[in-house]
């Protein structure tokens, strides 16, 4: 299977899409990402903003109404969607080719 010219993600897109399964404005996602990534990843204003347009333009976010108008709220597009899982599996594959070669490579010892 031919893979998407989306993948692979990088580390803070992973998260913001991650974050983005429910609606949330800038400052949130911002919040998620670094509770999802547990501390992992921070992101600045300018970094988000520019992810964000970004994913609008390659249509994996989507702007949803906001009751408060000062606030721009995103939510994952299923197209979003598709590609999270795409780069999981892709990354998960890679997960377990690692751990079945590094067992073999201890002749099977943990």
């Amino acid at each position: 299977m031919k893979r998407d010219k989306n993948l692979p993600l990088t580390e803070t897109v992973y998260y913001i899409l991650l974050a983005l399964l429910e609606p949330a404005h800038g400052y949130l996602i911002i919040q998620k990402v670094e509770e999802l990534s547990a501390g992992q990843v921070h992101m600045a204003a300018g970094t988000l903003y520019g992810a964000v347009d970004n994913l609008l333009k390659q249509k994996l976010i989507q702007p949803v109404r906001s009751e408060d108008s000062r606030r721009k709220v995103y939510v994952i597009t299923e197209l979003g969607r598709d590609i999270l899982l795409q780069d999981y599996a892709r990354m998960r594959h890679m997960i377990e080719m690692t751990g079945m070669l590094m067992d073999q490579e201890r002749g099977g010892a943990i």
